[in-house]
């Protein structure tokens, strides 16, 4: 596979100082298990869309093996409904890609059942209980205007 020319090679992309940032937002009064499931599930959205960001695998000293994980920090903050909203239409009005997840998908057992009930209600109507996001830090940053980071 060859990069494009614009696209900075892997071990920059993962290489301190990160030149992009992964942000996760989950709604703040959520239940502590919603708050780690929806943080599970829009992490890995943001692993499946860009899997540039993913390190090599892991090893311990005893050559045991494990799987890869995102190579740069994911951030956690939280909001209320009002802020996450917000954040999705400035995140959309950047072109910026984002995972979302709905309070009608703690209702779905499966993918393809929480994927019907997002397409069922229109963007600007989405009870959003948690998004996440990668990009540039600054656009980012102003994606999550008003959230702060989870205690």
């Amino acid at each position: 596979m060859e990069l494009e020319l614009d696209t900075p090679p892997r071990e920059d992309l993962l290489t301190p100082p990160f030149a992009t940032k992964v942000a996760l937002v989950v709604r703040d009064d959520l239940a502590t298990w919603q708050r780690l499931n929806v943080t599970a599930f829009l992490a890995s959205g943001i692993t499946a869309a860009n899997p540039e960001l993913v390190g090599a695998p892991y090893a311990d000293a005893d050559a045991g093996r494990y799987l890869s994980l995102l190579g740069l920090p994911v951030l956690v903050f939280e909001a209320p409904s009002a802020v996450l909203a917000a954040a999705r239409e400035r995140a959309a009005g950047r072109g910026l890609a984002v995972a979302v997840y709905t309070t009608d998908m703690f209702a779905t057992g499966h993918d393809a059942a929480n994927r019907a009930v997002v397409e069922a209600v229109p963007a600007a109507a989405l009870d959003l209980v948690g998004l996440g996001v990668h990009g540039p830090k600054n656009a980012v940053d102003k994606v999550l205007k008003g959230a702060r980071l989870h205690p």
